[in-house]
């Protein structure tokens, strides 16, 4: 096939025309590296603005900048193509060598190596065939780090309280799932939106599995127990998303059991591998999901119903074996007749032994007293009385408040202490004196006390006494 170049003679592009005049002859004028360069950029970018290549994949590798790098070949030739960053990201494959593509951009050159390359603005497998080949291959290398082992694989659980679905929120799938489980034991639903198919999808489902499987027990959101990964039916190519390496991944790291619900019945996934269980249809998975309620409901009720009959033939086994004991058991009189003849024998020797003791007390009560002589009783009898009074008459002569009838008194301070001397008398402000009959309050003047420092007065001047009035002289203390 003949690719035509625009002619440079009757271009109107610089460029063009400094090659036409370089081509002219020896006279024209030299062109700069840099001119020649970009004169065959514009030439080559608009003679191939827009092309697809078909060819195998070779040397592909993705740059720390997110741009992808590989080349284009054939059995004859090879084209560099470059993919950069945000086409790259939305790539619904991983590329790999060796892989069949057609990939579609535009031609241009790189001066800074003189080569030309392919700017690719979309990438897709070549066929049917290819996407099989690429699909086995990912499938050997994921399972060859045990991915799809069986000891991986978690058991469903039996009643799900909380089920998270991750499909397409608009499709005929997530009815058909909601409606059959409404069906047989309706149950929370949580739809994780995301799409299905296209740029994009895989990462999508990628982080919905991820996003259930993050979510904390007894949050804002509930758990899911159970997770299904639906979408309907399709070509091989719609279904690719989910043979993605980051969706297996992220099915197999969850931590929460996964039903697989990709396509119909004949297709099958990567997803399908990953997850612990495969349904091959969502209506399918909707019914691995939940059992019927009305099956568990009969179930409960033959469950009562045998637990019922067996508590009753126990209870009347019981019943027949109880009776059949009570008849070998002796009656009641004949259990109780020697009992009641022993408390009857008890009874009366009780009876004898206290009116033995009862009479040998007596006695000894008798021979005790009869012992016992009158006159030296009466003796000590005068004696003990007559020490008695003395101390009576002791304790009488002592006590200080006979004093007191006598006329004399008892000074107290303020705190209630006894004042036995005179300067304690004068240091203290206020005095009382208690007499038979009562207290008297005194307070303490200074004219009443001697001078600090002056001699006592003399004992030759003694205080005259006064003759008491008849019949009220104090006698002697003792």
């Amino acid at each position: 096939m003949s690719i035509p170049f625009p002619d440079p003679v009757s271009a109107k592009d610089p460029a063009a025309r400094l090659l036409a005049e370089a081509a002219a002859g020896d006279n024209a004028p030299a062109l700069s590296v840099s001119q020649l360069s970009a004169a065959i950029k514009r030439t080559v970018e608009d003679g191939f603005a827009r092309v697809r290549v078909r060819g195998e994949l070779s040397g592909a590798k993705r740059a720390a900048s997110g741009h992808f790098y590989a080349g284009l070949k054939d059995d004859n030739a090879l084209i560099d193509m470059v993919m950069w960053k945000g086409q790259a990201a939305r790539l619904a494959f991983r590329p790999e060598d060796g892989i069949e593509v057609i990939a579609t951009g535009k031609l241009t050159t790189y001066p800074g190596r003189s080569k030309y390359q392919l700017v690719v603005e979309s990438l897709e497998v070549a066929g049917e065939g290819a996407l099989m080949l690429l699909f086995e291959k990912l499938k050997a290398r994921l399972g060859a780090e045990g991915l799809f082992d069986r000891e991986r694989k978690q058991p469903l659980p039996y009643l799900p309280r909380t089920i998270g679905v991750v499909t397409s929120p608009t499709g005929a799938v997530i009815r058909d799932i909601l409606h059959r489980l409404a069906d047989r034991c309706p149950t929370r639903v949580i739809v994780w939106p995301v799409l299905v198919q296209g740029e994009g999808a895989a990462a999508q489902v990628a982080n919905a599995v991820r996003g259930f499987d993050a979510l904390a027990p007894g949050g804002p959101v509930p758990r899911p127990d159970l997770v299904i990964v639906a979408r309907g039916g399709g070509s091989i190519e719609d279904l690719w998303a989910f043979n993605e390496e980051v969706v297996v991944r992220a099915i197999a790291d969850c931590r929460i059991p996964t039903i697989s619900a990709v396509g119909h019945e004949t297709d099958v996934t990567l997803a399908d591998h990953a997850a612990d269980v495969r349904a091959p249809t969502p209506t399918a998975a909707a019914e691995m999901a939940v059992p019927v309620r009305a099956e568990l409901v009969a179930q409960l009720a033959s469950w009562r119903g045998r637990m019922i009959g067996a508590a009753n033939r126990t209870q009347a086994l019981g019943g027949e074996r109880l009776a059949a004991l009570a008849r070998y058991l002796p009656r009641r009189e004949a259990l109780y007749a020697p009992q009641r003849q022993r408390l009857d024998d008890a009874g009366d020797k009780l009876d004898r032994c206290q009116r033995h003791r009862l009479a040998v007390t007596s006695e000894r009560l008798a021979s005790r007293s009869a012992a016992l002589r009158p006159a030296l009783l009466a003796r000590a009898w005068d004696r003990d009385r007559a020490r008695l009074q003395g101390l009576a008459r002791l304790l009488a002569s002592l006590d200080p408040r006979a004093l007191l009838s006598r006329g004399y008194a008892m000074v107290r301070d303020a705190s209630g202490t006894i004042v036995t001397h005179a300067a304690a008398a004068r240091a203290a402000a206020h005095l009382r004196l208690q007499f038979a009959d009562g207290e008297v309050p005194v307070a303490v003047s200074d004219r009443d006390a001697s001078p600090s420092g002056a001699s006592a007065a003399p004992a030759s001047r003694a205080p005259r006494r006064t003759a008491p009035p008849p019949g009220r002289g104090q006698g002697e203390l003792f």
